[in-house]
């Protein structure tokens, strides 16, 4: 009897038990649906709602979007984002960041119209980067009843590839227009004169010298074309580097003569580069002739060559680079003007650069060479004292050989290597 009595209390507590355990776990999840449902509205209290769910496909579709997608609810809350949408800084704390495109949204969700607008936001980081905002176009459509989608298009490379074309078209109508001038003048001057010869031979001298500007910047406008995207476009080639440094002294012996400027080379000998031997053998060249350019009579420019490993100079695992540097004793270069140095049309001396006949294309021409073949151009400067430019490319083989050649020959160098003069 007493063992009935126990077990029947035993069932009685245990029931009240569960009782108790269902109605907390109720009240919890009553809880638990309206904290999610936020019960505002447009900051004006509501009967607590379900979040609303996406239809079916949306999110498989804005998955695939290039643009960034946001999904707002009813309450403004963002129901789905992409990760560039988070990555731009438009979403922080599960909530829209930026006030115009909140108010786009409210304004899509009382009438159902789509809206567009361009707009340029403070890029994420503050003020450090605020003078480089981030050009966008939004784009604000109802989604259901409930929902509001915003896609949002990053424009900012593009805007800055138009303000470069626009630069570019501007700076070369400018520079074809003034030795097109030049000879339209000379033209005139030699048909008044035809009755001088001396006046005729001097104005035709002058003629030649516009019509080699003239030839000289429609050709670098060419290259600068074939170069301009960064991909070689041709199947590379064994490139033997001392013959490289042969061609670019030859290229400007007689202007180096001329100033009596004396040209060395030194270095690691040997050396192959892989890839267009046309575009590198242009853009040492113009490495070159920019140094004689720039240098004062009775100076001294400098080649020298080396192998260095790519680890030390790009952080990469392996590899080596094959280094060229061309150091001048010239006027040298401000810091404010070397980090422009590399632009189209840039000249650190405009003055000087009429005189020398200079297109304003080479170091452009250079960088895109260089960037092409996988690899980087560089400047050092200090102004008065000269400045050294180096190229550092991956090296190659030799045609004839299955490993890079190891028995390479140290020479003279003229100058102290770049990196111990900065």
């Amino acid at each position: 009897m007493d063992v009935n009595v126990a077990a029947a209390a035993a069932c009685a507590i245990a029931g009240l038990g569960v009782g108790l355990t269902a109605a907390i776990a109720f009240r919890w999840s009553e809880r638990e649906q309206a904290r999610g449902s936020g019960g505002t509205k447009n900051g004006v209290g509501s009967a607590p709602a379900q979040e609303p769910a996406l239809p079916p496909g949306v999110d498989t579709v804005l998955s695939v979007l290039r643009s960034c997608a946001i999904v707002l609810g009813d309450g403004d809350e963002v129901v789905k984002a992409s990760s560039a949408a988070y990555a731009m800084g438009l979403v922080r704390g599960g909530a829209m960041a930026v006030d115009q495109m909140l108010s786009l949204a409210r304004a899509t969700r009382r009438d159902g119209e789509i809206r567009q607008v361009d707009l340029e936001l403070t890029r994420p980081g503050g003020a450090a980067r605020a003078a480089d905002p981030l050009a966008v176009s939004v784009r604000v459509a109802p989604l259901g009843s409930r929902l509001v989608l915003v896609l949002v298009e990053d424009l900012t490379e593009r805007r800055r590839i138009e303000a470069i074309r626009r630069d570019f078209v501007a700076n070369v109508s400018h520079e074809l227009k003034t030795p097109v001038g030049a000879l339209s003048l000379l033209s005139e001057a030699v048909a008044d004169a035809s009755d001088d010869p001396e006046a005729v031979q001097r104005f035709a001298g002058r003629m030649q010298v516009e019509a080699t500007r003239l030839a000289s910047l429609v050709q670098e406008i060419i290259d600068l074309s074939r170069v301009q995207d960064d991909q070689l476009k041709v199947d590379p080639e064994p490139v033997p580097v001392d013959e490289l440094l042969s061609e670019a002294i030859d290229r400007c012996r007689q202007t180096a003569a001329a100033k009596q400027i004396h040209i060395a080379s030194g270095g690691v000998g040997g050396l192959y580069l892989n890839g267009n031997r046309g575009q590198l053998a242009a853009a040492l060249g113009n490495l070159v002739e920019n140094a004689v350019n720039y240098s004062p009579p009775r100076t001294r420019v400098a080649l020298a060559t080396r192998r260095i490993s790519s680890a030390a100079a790009l952080g990469e695992a392996d590899g080596e680079l094959i280094e060229i540097s061309v150091t001048d004793q010239g006027i040298g270069i401000s810091e404010k003007d070397r980090e422009r140095i590399f632009e189209r049309f840039y000249r650190v001396d405009p003055a000087r650069s009429r005189l020398t006949g200079g297109t304003g294309l080479g170091l452009s021409i250079v960088k895109h060479v260089a960037a092409s073949h996988r690899g980087t151009v560089s400047v050092w400067s200090v102004e008065g004292q000269g400045s050294t430019f180096t190229l550092r490319l991956p090296a190659g083989k030799a045609p004839d050989q299955d490993r890079t050649l190891t028995d390479e020959t140290e020479a003279t160098t003229y100058l102290p290597a770049p990196e111990a003069r900065s």
